[in-house]
Protein backbone atom coordinates (compact mmCIF):
# COMPACT_ATOMS: atom_id res chain seq x y z
CA UNK A 1 0.00 0.00 0.00
CA UNK A 2 1.88 3.33 -1.18
CA UNK A 3 1.29 6.00 1.37
CA UNK A 4 -1.61 8.79 0.37
CA UNK A 5 0.99 11.41 2.13
CA UNK A 6 3.78 11.69 4.09
CA UNK A 7 4.62 13.68 6.55
CA UNK A 8 7.68 14.76 8.93
CA UNK A 9 5.84 15.56 12.48
CA UNK A 10 2.24 14.93 11.53
CA UNK A 11 -0.78 14.80 13.40
CA UNK A 12 -2.00 11.40 15.21
CA UNK A 13 -4.03 10.76 18.42
CA UNK A 14 -6.09 7.78 17.59
CA UNK A 15 -7.42 5.04 19.91
CA UNK A 16 -8.30 1.32 19.75
CA UNK A 17 -10.42 -0.42 22.35
CA UNK A 18 -8.71 -3.15 24.35
CA UNK A 19 -9.67 -6.73 26.02
CA UNK A 20 -9.41 -6.66 30.08
CA UNK A 21 -5.89 -8.51 31.75
CA UNK A 22 -7.49 -11.72 33.16
CA UNK A 23 -4.33 -12.93 35.27
CA UNK A 24 -4.29 -11.19 38.89
CA UNK A 25 -0.86 -10.31 38.91
CA UNK A 26 1.14 -6.95 38.77
CA UNK A 27 1.06 -5.11 35.69
CA UNK A 28 3.86 -5.00 33.39
CA UNK A 29 5.42 -2.00 31.53
CA UNK A 30 3.67 -0.37 28.60
CA UNK A 31 5.24 -0.96 25.13
CA UNK A 32 6.11 2.42 23.32
CA UNK A 33 6.65 2.21 19.86
CA UNK A 34 8.65 5.25 18.04
CA UNK A 35 8.65 5.48 14.09
CA UNK A 36 11.27 8.15 13.38
CA UNK A 37 14.22 8.87 11.04
CA UNK A 38 17.28 10.22 10.33
CA UNK A 39 16.22 11.96 7.68
CA UNK A 40 13.32 13.68 9.32
CA UNK A 41 13.82 17.01 11.24
CA UNK A 42 11.50 16.53 14.27
CA UNK A 43 12.79 12.94 14.92
CA UNK A 44 15.73 13.92 16.70
CA UNK A 45 13.49 15.72 19.73
CA UNK A 46 11.39 12.58 19.39
CA UNK A 47 14.25 10.35 20.51
CA UNK A 48 15.30 12.84 22.99
CA UNK A 49 11.83 12.85 24.55
CA UNK A 50 10.82 9.02 24.62
CA UNK A 51 14.28 8.07 25.86
CA UNK A 52 14.17 10.10 28.86
CA UNK A 53 10.52 9.68 29.40
CA UNK A 54 11.67 5.89 29.59
CA UNK A 55 14.50 6.75 32.12
CA UNK A 56 12.39 8.54 34.27
CA UNK A 57 9.85 5.71 34.56
CA UNK A 58 12.41 3.72 35.40
CA UNK A 59 13.61 6.13 38.54
CA UNK A 60 10.93 6.54 39.59
CA UNK A 61 9.48 3.02 39.42
CA UNK A 62 12.23 1.46 41.84
CA UNK A 63 14.10 -0.08 38.74
CA UNK A 64 10.93 -1.55 37.56
CA UNK A 65 9.95 -0.48 33.86
CA UNK A 66 6.73 1.61 33.97
CA UNK A 67 7.87 1.72 30.02
CA UNK A 68 9.53 -0.37 27.69
CA UNK A 69 10.62 1.68 24.12
CA UNK A 70 11.55 0.30 20.62
CA UNK A 71 12.92 2.60 17.79
CA UNK A 72 11.88 1.74 14.13
CA UNK A 73 13.47 3.78 11.61
CA UNK A 74 11.57 4.25 8.25
CA UNK A 75 13.07 4.47 5.13
CA UNK A 76 10.35 6.52 3.12
CA UNK A 77 12.54 9.71 4.08
CA UNK A 78 16.07 7.97 2.69
CA UNK A 79 15.44 9.76 -1.05
CA UNK A 80 15.54 13.42 0.83
CA UNK A 81 19.25 13.09 0.74
CA UNK A 82 20.20 10.68 3.62
CA UNK A 83 19.93 7.66 4.14
CA UNK A 84 19.40 6.56 7.24
CA UNK A 85 21.76 3.88 8.37
CA UNK A 86 19.16 1.80 10.85
CA UNK A 87 16.26 2.04 8.31
CA UNK A 88 13.92 -0.67 7.11
CA UNK A 89 11.47 -1.24 4.79
CA UNK A 90 10.06 -3.50 6.88
CA UNK A 91 9.56 -1.14 9.09
CA UNK A 92 7.98 1.11 6.97
CA UNK A 93 5.55 -1.53 6.23
CA UNK A 94 5.20 -2.22 10.36
CA UNK A 95 4.08 1.37 10.36
CA UNK A 96 1.43 1.28 7.59
CA UNK A 97 0.12 -2.29 9.38
CA UNK A 98 -0.61 0.27 12.62
CA UNK A 99 -1.90 3.21 10.14
CA UNK A 100 -5.14 0.74 8.80
CA UNK A 101 -5.80 -0.96 12.28
CA UNK A 102 -5.69 2.70 14.10
CA UNK A 103 -7.88 4.17 11.16
CA UNK A 104 -5.46 6.95 10.22
CA UNK A 105 -4.83 8.98 6.97
CA UNK A 106 -1.00 8.77 6.58
CA UNK A 107 2.27 7.74 7.44
CA UNK A 108 4.26 10.28 9.81
CA UNK A 109 7.47 10.83 11.48
CA UNK A 110 7.60 11.05 14.19
CA UNK A 111 4.86 8.74 15.33
CA UNK A 112 5.06 6.97 18.80
CA UNK A 113 2.27 3.79 19.15
CA UNK A 114 1.06 3.42 22.52
CA UNK A 115 0.72 -0.75 23.22
CA UNK A 116 -0.60 -1.00 19.84
CA UNK A 117 -3.65 0.96 20.67
CA UNK A 118 -3.47 4.86 20.66
CA UNK A 119 -0.86 7.04 18.29
CA UNK A 120 0.62 10.56 19.19
CA UNK A 121 3.04 12.97 17.46
CA UNK A 122 6.48 11.80 18.83
CA UNK A 123 7.49 15.46 20.32
CA UNK A 124 3.75 16.22 22.14
CA UNK A 125 5.64 15.07 25.43
CA UNK A 126 1.91 15.75 27.18
CA UNK A 127 -0.08 13.65 24.98
CA UNK A 128 2.73 10.67 24.97
CA UNK A 129 2.38 10.82 28.41
CA UNK A 130 -1.11 10.63 29.06
CA UNK A 131 -1.01 8.01 26.47
CA UNK A 132 1.14 6.04 28.52
CA UNK A 133 -1.33 6.95 31.41
CA UNK A 134 -4.68 5.81 29.69
CA UNK A 135 -2.83 2.45 28.50
CA UNK A 136 -4.34 -0.93 30.24
CA UNK A 137 -1.27 -2.35 31.65
CA UNK A 138 -1.06 -6.61 31.35
CA UNK A 139 1.08 -8.99 33.53
CA UNK A 140 4.47 -8.92 31.71
CA UNK A 141 5.14 -12.75 30.33
CA UNK A 142 6.80 -15.43 32.77
CA UNK A 143 9.07 -15.98 30.15
CA UNK A 144 12.45 -17.69 30.80
CA UNK A 145 15.61 -17.01 28.28
CA UNK A 146 18.67 -19.00 26.97
CA UNK A 147 21.20 -17.25 25.05
CA UNK A 148 23.73 -19.16 22.47
CA UNK A 149 26.46 -18.33 20.35
CA UNK A 150 26.03 -20.85 17.45
CA UNK A 151 28.83 -19.06 15.52
CA UNK A 152 30.81 -15.17 16.12
CA UNK A 153 27.83 -13.59 14.24
CA UNK A 154 24.48 -15.12 15.36
CA UNK A 155 22.81 -14.79 18.91
CA UNK A 156 20.67 -17.34 19.49
CA UNK A 157 17.50 -17.19 22.59
CA UNK A 158 15.52 -19.62 23.33
CA UNK A 159 12.44 -18.66 25.38
CA UNK A 160 10.17 -20.82 27.50
CA UNK A 161 7.07 -19.91 29.95
CA UNK A 162 3.72 -18.75 30.20
CA UNK A 163 2.11 -15.48 28.47
CA UNK A 164 0.17 -14.41 31.54
CA UNK A 165 -3.08 -12.92 28.89
CA UNK A 166 -5.43 -14.75 27.44
CA UNK A 167 -4.83 -14.09 23.47
CA UNK A 168 -8.47 -13.45 21.69
CA UNK A 169 -8.49 -13.98 18.10
CA UNK A 170 -5.19 -15.48 18.62
CA UNK A 171 -1.35 -13.52 17.63
CA UNK A 172 2.16 -13.78 17.69
CA UNK A 173 5.15 -13.89 20.48
CA UNK A 174 7.37 -11.15 19.01
CA UNK A 175 10.86 -10.81 20.18
CA UNK A 176 13.28 -7.87 19.55
CA UNK A 177 16.65 -6.90 19.60
CA UNK A 178 17.63 -3.25 20.24
CA UNK A 179 20.74 -1.20 20.69
CA UNK A 180 21.38 2.30 22.56
CA UNK A 181 23.96 5.06 22.24
CA UNK A 182 24.14 5.15 18.51
CA UNK A 183 25.91 8.37 17.53
CA UNK A 184 25.27 9.60 13.30
CA UNK A 185 27.55 12.31 11.95
CA UNK A 186 24.66 12.88 9.52
CA UNK A 187 26.49 14.35 6.49
CA UNK A 188 23.73 15.45 4.50
CA UNK A 189 19.49 16.16 4.23
CA UNK A 190 17.55 17.81 6.97
CA UNK A 191 19.48 16.92 9.78
CA UNK A 192 22.67 17.90 7.71
CA UNK A 193 26.06 18.67 9.98
CA UNK A 194 24.22 17.15 13.31
CA UNK A 195 25.70 14.86 15.42
CA UNK A 196 22.51 12.29 15.89
CA UNK A 197 22.09 10.09 19.09
CA UNK A 198 19.73 7.07 18.97
CA UNK A 199 18.50 4.86 21.68
CA UNK A 200 16.53 1.80 21.77
CA UNK A 201 17.12 1.15 17.62
CA UNK A 202 15.47 -1.94 17.25
CA UNK A 203 18.07 -4.31 14.61
CA UNK A 204 16.54 -6.97 14.33
CA UNK A 205 12.45 -8.15 14.78
CA UNK A 206 11.46 -12.09 14.98
CA UNK A 207 8.48 -14.39 16.02
CA UNK A 208 8.71 -16.62 18.54
CA UNK A 209 5.99 -18.46 18.14
CA UNK A 210 2.40 -17.97 17.12
CA UNK A 211 -0.92 -18.70 19.53
CA UNK A 212 -3.67 -19.46 18.90
CA UNK A 213 -7.25 -18.21 19.67
CA UNK A 214 -8.60 -18.65 23.22
CA UNK A 215 -5.52 -19.87 24.54
CA UNK A 216 -4.70 -20.02 28.52
CA UNK A 217 -2.99 -17.59 29.85
CA UNK A 218 -1.12 -20.07 32.52
CA UNK A 219 -0.28 -22.54 29.41
CA UNK A 220 3.26 -22.58 28.36
CA UNK A 221 4.91 -21.30 25.34
CA UNK A 222 8.11 -21.88 23.94
CA UNK A 223 10.46 -20.88 20.95
CA UNK A 224 13.86 -20.03 19.47
CA UNK A 225 14.65 -17.32 17.58
CA UNK A 226 18.28 -16.68 15.91
CA UNK A 227 19.68 -13.21 15.22
CA UNK A 228 22.24 -12.02 12.80
CA UNK A 229 24.38 -9.71 14.38
CA UNK A 230 26.21 -6.29 12.83
CA UNK A 231 29.85 -5.44 12.82
CA UNK A 232 30.29 -3.67 15.66
CA UNK A 233 27.74 -5.91 18.08
CA UNK A 234 28.64 -5.38 21.74
CA UNK A 235 26.52 -6.92 24.67
CA UNK A 236 26.39 -4.21 27.18
CA UNK A 237 24.58 -1.79 24.47
CA UNK A 238 21.84 -3.75 23.68
CA UNK A 239 18.12 -5.60 24.97
CA UNK A 240 15.90 -7.79 24.54
CA UNK A 241 12.41 -7.23 24.26
CA UNK A 242 9.40 -9.98 24.30
CA UNK A 243 5.82 -8.58 23.62
CA UNK A 244 2.45 -10.31 23.02
CA UNK A 245 0.38 -9.19 20.15
CA UNK A 246 -2.57 -10.17 19.03
CA UNK A 247 -4.63 -10.04 15.35
CA UNK A 248 -5.46 -6.73 15.84
CA UNK A 249 -2.12 -5.37 16.83
CA UNK A 250 -2.72 -4.87 20.61
CA UNK A 251 -0.44 -5.80 22.58
CA UNK A 252 -1.27 -7.82 25.58
CA UNK A 253 2.14 -8.03 27.81
CA UNK A 254 5.60 -6.71 27.67
CA UNK A 255 8.81 -8.26 29.13
CA UNK A 256 12.42 -7.10 28.97
CA UNK A 257 15.85 -9.20 29.25
CA UNK A 258 19.66 -7.48 29.57
CA UNK A 259 21.81 -9.11 27.68
CA UNK A 260 24.91 -11.04 29.73
CA UNK A 261 28.00 -9.50 29.43
CA UNK A 262 29.91 -12.40 27.64
CA UNK A 263 27.10 -12.99 25.24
Amino acid sequence: MAPRFLACFGRGGATASAPEPVEDLAPGPVLVELFSSQGCAASPEADALVARLAQESSETGGGERAMVVLGFHVDYWDYRGWKDPFASSAWTVRQKAYVEALRLDTLFTPQVVVQGRADCVGTEQDKLAQAVRDAPRYPSPAMKVKFQRPNPSTLQASFTGALHSRVDGGGSVLVALYESGVVTDCGRGENKSKSLLNDHVVRRLEKVAAVRDGTSARKAVSGSVQFPLWDDFRATKCGIVLFVQNSALQVLGVQHFDLPDNV
